[in-house]
């Protein structure tokens, strides 16, 4: 079952791999490193919470299994590999990730973060939105995986002090000052991730010029140079109209205030991404669209 050749990812929780259930059903089985011997019985209360979490855009956990130090946990298997993997891997000179299919994307994400943070009691905070954990199915519904496991691997509070959370380059400013993520902070890391999406760049890469090495700064320094065409994707042939890459823009540096008071829930967010005529009718009460 563990062999090499089927490994189809590696992450901080642990090596997932390929594998199929009798009848035929592919599912993906995730070997969790690090759980520290949490007690089977918290972690069966913990996964079977998970386990209850029914959205189109959450990867779906079928099951796990709990024997002496050993976890795993099994999801659904997802068909057409993750969204780093898309933007970042070697898919030639044009991108088979269209402006529609991008904006599909990112609002089945934002979707699946709303019924995380709105849709269940207690609301789940994610802690890790990144494009390594937005899984693709072949019709490009966005799927986001790896909910739940912060809280799984350990209380929060020992969580904070015992493991860096989140992925550098995605994780909101106040952490480092308070050490703790909540919903401002996944909406933060959701604003890095549409400017990923709508550029092809990765959030901080120290190969890129001084300017260039950190993807938020670059982008609001193209915003108010009135450059906001030159952020697109240079894989991506057919552009967006400048109306609909403003609006993306301008919801992407909203969701990225410096200050998390400031950023707009989710569920903004995607009334924000879905309504026609934004930003043009803050621009009438006198907010100001980027250009």
């Amino acid at each position: 079952m563990f062999a090499d050749e089927k490994v189809i990812g590696e992450g901080g929780y642990g090596i997932v791999y390929h594998g199929v259930l009798e009848g035929g059903v592919q599912v993906a089985v995730k070997n969790l490193l690090n759980n520290r011997g949490q007690a089977e019985r918290e972690f069966k209360v913990e996964v079977e919470a998970i386990g209850r979490v029914r959205h189109k855009n959450l990867v779906r956990l079928l099951g796990y299994c709990a024997e002496g130090n050993q976890r795993m946990l099994v999801y659904e298997y997802v068909n057409n590999g993750n969204l780093e993997q898309w933007l970042h891997g070697d898919v030639g000179p044009v991108s088979p990730l269209t402006w529609d299919i991008r904006m599909k994307i990112i609002l089945g994400t934002a979707k699946g973060l709303m019924y995380l943070h709105e849709g269940l009691e207690p609301k789940v905070v994610h802690r890790d939105v990144k494009s390594s954990n937005i899984l693709l199915d072949k019709h490009w519904n966005a799927k986001l995986s790896d909910f739940g496991l912060a809280k799984l691997l350990g209380s929060e509070r020992s969580y904070v002090t015992t493991r860096v959370m989140g992925t550098f380059g995605y994780v909101a400013p106040e952490y480092a000052g308070t050490g703790m993520l909540n919903e401002t902070s996944d909406v933060y890391s959701f604003g890095i991730l549409i400017m990923e999406i709508i550029s092809g760049w990765v959030p901080v890469d120290y190969n890129r010029p001084p300017g260039e090495v950190n993807l938020v700064e670059w982008l609001k320094t193209m915003v108010s140079n009135r450059n906001s065409e030159g952020v697109l994707d240079p894989k991506m042939t057919e552009k967006p109209t400048s109306r609909a890459l403003k609006k993306a823009l301008l919801v992407a540096l909203r969701c990225v205030d410096p200050e998390a008071r400031k950023r707009p829930k989710i569920g903004h967010v995607i009334h924000m991404l879905e309504v026609d005529d934004f930003p043009y009718r803050d621009e009438r009460r006198g907010g100001k669209a980027p250009t």
